[in-house]
């Protein structure tokens, strides 16, 4: 691994991109430090501590800590991350939209223009609310429209800027900016959650007890991560044979290919819609402090996942089901988006491809739907396995993190695909690559 690094490092422009997208995420952890002008930070850290709800935890967690501060990167990627999420459904919805992503580099590059726009557009408008709802109960220590305009000038312009470095990190650095970027962010709450740990299971017990507990903390946050590991690489491939045919003089075709199909196709885009969903009705009600009584109450306790798993009040673990059917949904909503087994049928039938075994056109379609289910629902159990197991340790045993299932599927899937891609750079200049170290 040293000498991998060693040997990019000696590689100019690959350590040019890495110290670029260092400086970068340097940036990122002191833009996350410098509080909005007029914010009272004392008292929006007392009005987070009084939230019993996990849904601003968790937003927390992925932007580094910075809302918890009220920094200028408060709101972060997430409206980027939203816009991103409309404009792959619009795509869907919208002709013009679709047609614009087939018209190849060109097309991405407008969507990418219109996903800027939107972007801007969801910071302003919740910059906006978090001004006017927190404001005027405290949040701002004068409540006069100078100080609201701008609260909402820094948190949109921070979420842009942002934005902006993610792309650049992108252009200039090692790639994948925006997915860095909550890497960074998620990372950053990682070793005081790891401290609390120790602390609440190991620290101050009996020698035996501690030992047995740091085994235990230390077994399953490997356990994730080797399953993650094996969902992100998994692929079932589907062997294609192609026909021989004259092309003037010369027999060309006859080779034979494959079609991989991911295991775990939708990534990690199911856990953080059905969280989304899940939270945002604790969300709203939490900005007009309501806190739920009678059925409304219990309804809310139920979309909470910090009330899930306990034994001493286990119908709130519906909630749990109603997640684990809603990652599932959206596990097959995802990749009936991002994959089209008639558009690959037909394809493959125009290149004179076939699969062996299964004639082509029509038939060919409906076996890599079928395979398709079957691979979606293996990676849907992955993602909730990966997912419910920190859910069931923190209603149990209350052991309560920022960060869990979601944010370690982020982590492991940015930093190998990262890996990957600084790889290949290096192996084009006949470097041995890490995942061959």
């Amino acid at each position: 691994m040293l000498k991998t690094l060693k040997n990019a490092f000696k590689i100019k422009d690959l350590r040019n991109k890495i110290l670029f997208t260092f400086a970068m995420l340097v940036v990122i952890r002191l833009g996350s430090q410098l509080p909005v002008p007029g914010v009272d930070r004392n008292y929006f850290s007392a009005w987070f501590a009084q939230q019993t709800g996990d849904a601003f935890s968790f937003f927390n967690a992925f932007t580094g800590g910075s809302f918890i501060n009220m920094s200028i990167f408060a709101l972060n990627i997430s409206p980027y991350i939203t816009s991103s999420i409309i404009m792959q459904l619009l795509t869907v919805a919208i002709p013009k939209l679709e047609e614009m992503q087939k018209e190849g580099e060109d097309g991405r590059k407008k969507i990418a223009s219109i996903t800027r726009y939107v972007t801007v557009g969801l910071a302003l408008l919740q910059s906006t609310a978090m001004a006017v709802a927190f404001g005027g109960n405290g949040l701002l220590e004068n409540y006069n429209a100078l100080n609201v305009i701008t609260v909402i000038v820094a948190l949109t312009a921070g979420s842009a800027f942002l934005m902006w470095i993610g792309e650049r990190i992108t252009e200039h650095g090692v790639g994948n900016g925006i997915s860095i970027v909550l890497v960074i962010n998620i990372l950053s709450s990682i070793p005081q959650d790891i401290t609390n740990l120790f602390e609440q299971f190991v620290f101050g017990k009996a020698i035996a007890i501690g030992v047995v507990a740091a085994v235990v903390i230390v077994a399953i946050i490997l356990a994730m991560v080797i399953l993650v590991i094996i969902l992100n690489s998994g692929v079932r491939k589907i062997p294609v044979q192609y026909a021989k045919k004259m092309q003037g003089r010369k027999m060309v075709g006859g080779q034979t290919s494959s079609i991989p199909l991911k295991v775990n196709t939708a990534g990690v885009i199911p856990v953080i819609f059905a969280s989304s969903l899940m939270q945002l009705p604790i969300v709203i009600c939490s900005f007009f402090s309501y806190s739920g009584t009678g059925i409304w109450g219990h309804i809310l306790k139920g979309l909470n996942s910090s009330y899930w798993c306990r034994p001493s009040e286990p119908v709130y673990s519906i909630g749990l089901v109603v997640y684990v059917l809603l990652v599932v949904f959206f596990a097959y909503f995802q990749t009936s988006l991002s994959f089209n087994p008639l558009e690959i049928a037909d394809n493959l039938k125009k290149q004179g491809g076939f699969i062996p075994g299964i004639r082509p056109g029509k038939p060919t379609s409906e076996y890599l739907t079928k395979i398709l289910n079957y691979i979606i629902f293996i990676g849907a159990i992955g993602l909730i396995l990966v997912c419910v197991i920190p859910f069931v340790f923190n209603g149990v045993f209350n052991a309560s993190v920022s960060f869990g299932g979601t944010s370690l599927i982020i982590i492991v899937s940015v930093i190998l695909e990262t890996i990957k891609q600084v790889e290949s750079q290096m192996l084009v200049r006949n470097y041995k690559g890490f995942l061959n170290d």
